[in-house]
């Protein structure tokens, strides 16, 4: 606070260049190259009803013109205009959309719109993020491996440095040195360096934690623990380095566990008629590969960044068409918006998630995936069917005009009979559930 002094402030960066800034562009591009779904019954009533129209016209007015009697052909015309009354043609979609989203929403899946939950139903490929959708998202420290030459402190000035970060890495390293009983040490000149890791000096000392591949451009490894940590990656475990001074000191092994229902959730998928999925992190390709082998992922897409995740959507989406895309955090935001339906995680998904996908899985739980993709497709088969049923009932009694059959009654009948049957048929999509 300055409340009688003066303060000059420099400005480095606008606001426009913060990272959040750059997620919100990309997101804002990705929404902007939707296309607005049409629906076919919206198309089809336009034509059709002036179509019906014209014809109750033609039924009244031309046998009488050819010796007909008028009282019996205006009423002819007055029940074509009946049963051919678009009622049940135009409820035969809203009320399955209706009913699928309610069911839907007393399960804890929220779909923002009957647009997203038909092209729900016509997804060809599924791709997921990792942290938090296909694992817990609760790293875990597994190894803790020191070189010989490290100095025995070494996990303080680790701790500290971390202590500092808000990844979700470094929040596992932080737990697993309070649990070796660590000392508190000052540390000074904190830096995080975006998808490499992070710095600090602790006791007139540069330690650096993160990736090998970033400690291999600062320092050298020994051989014998590059292959120990090319083993961890095999085991599907993300492993970092620490360096001081620019000199190796130790490895650090994490691994964030599978979702106990992630497994099962992509044999469903598989079960249901989706013959690819995707895996998107940002971990190392040996780790992601031993990971997406575990779970049953068909693909694997790793060492990604945000803007990278985006152009791997675009990518699927001409490879595959309809691609969907489960995440949770802010980076994936832009790949959500991009895909043709974007899922987050709602549970622990942050706002940025929530906001951009279509629909969101409120109880976290993985296992509203193949119950919505289930929903969304049977609704595809009841709005077929509705519209059979009331195109069907139509025409059939449209035909009784030739032998003069038609009545009123009749006509009434066949209108009203199609709308309960399609909104009757339409409640079948309650009985789905998980």
């Amino acid at each position: 606070m300055n409340e009688e002094g003066a303060l000059e402030v420099t400005v480095t960066k606008l606001v426009g260049d913060t990272t959040i800034a750059k997620i919100i562009h990309l997101v804002e591009d990705a929404q902007a190259e939707k296309a607005p779904s049409q629906k076919f019954v919206d198309k089809f009533a336009k034509y059709y009803t002036p179509i019906i129209i014209v014809i109750a016209i033609l039924v009244a007015i031309i046998p009488p013109l050819f010796g007909g009697e008028w009282h019996t052909w205006i009423y002819q015309g007055l029940a074509v205009l009946v049963v051919g009354c678009p009622c049940a043609l135009v409820v035969s979609t809203p009320v399955a959309i209706v009913t699928a989203i309610g069911n839907a929403a007393r399960q804890g899946v929220l779909i923002k719109g009957g647009v997203h939950l038909e092209e729900m139903g016509r997804i060809n490929a599924v791709a997921f993020d990792k942290t938090g959708t296909l694992t817990k998202g609760y790293p875990e420290v597994t190894d803790f491996i020191m070189d010989k030459t490290a100095r025995n402190n070494i996990l303080d000035a680790v701790a500290a440095v971390e202590s500092m970060s808000q990844h979700p890495l470094a929040r596992a390293i932080v737990t697993y040195s309070e649990s070796q009983g660590v000392q508190k040490v000052d540390m000074v000149n904190f830096q995080s360096v975006t998808g490499k890791g992070a710095y600090g000096e602790v006791g007139g000392s540069l330690i650096h934690v993160g990736s090998l591949n970033w400690a291999m451009e600062l320092s050298e490894i020994p051989s014998e623990l590059k292959q120990r940590a090319e083993a961890l990656q095999k085991e599907g475990k993300s492993v970092m380095a620490v360096l001081l001074d620019k000199t190796f000191q130790a490895l650090i092994a994490v691994t964030d566990p599978l979702r106990d229902e992630s497994k099962d959730v992509l044999r469903k998928l598989k079960d249901i008629g989706i013959r690819h999925t995707v895996m998107l992190t940002g971990d190392d390709q040996r780790t992601a590969e031993a990971i997406a082998s575990t779970a049953g992922v068909t693909d694997v897409r790793a060492n990604l960044m945000p803007e990278d995740k985006l152009t791997a959507i675009k990518g699927l989406i001409g490879e595959y068409g309809r691609v969907a895309m489960v995440g949770d955090g802010i980076n994936d935001a832009p790949a959500l918006a991009a895909s043709s339906i974007g899922i987050a995680m709602g549970g622990a998904g942050t706002d940025a998630a929530l906001e951009t996908a279509d629909i969101a899985l409120m109880a976290d739980d993985l296992r509203q995936l193949p119950y919505t993709m289930k929903l969304s497709r049977k609704t595809l088969q009841i709005i077929k069917e509705n519209i059979m049923f009331a195109l069907g009932l139509k025409i059939v009694a449209l035909l009784l005009i030739i032998p003069g059959w038609l009545t009123l009654w009749i006509a009434i009948f066949a209108d009203m009979g199609a709308t309960l049957l399609v909104v009757l048929n339409s409640l079948r999509l309650m009985r789905i559930h998980k």
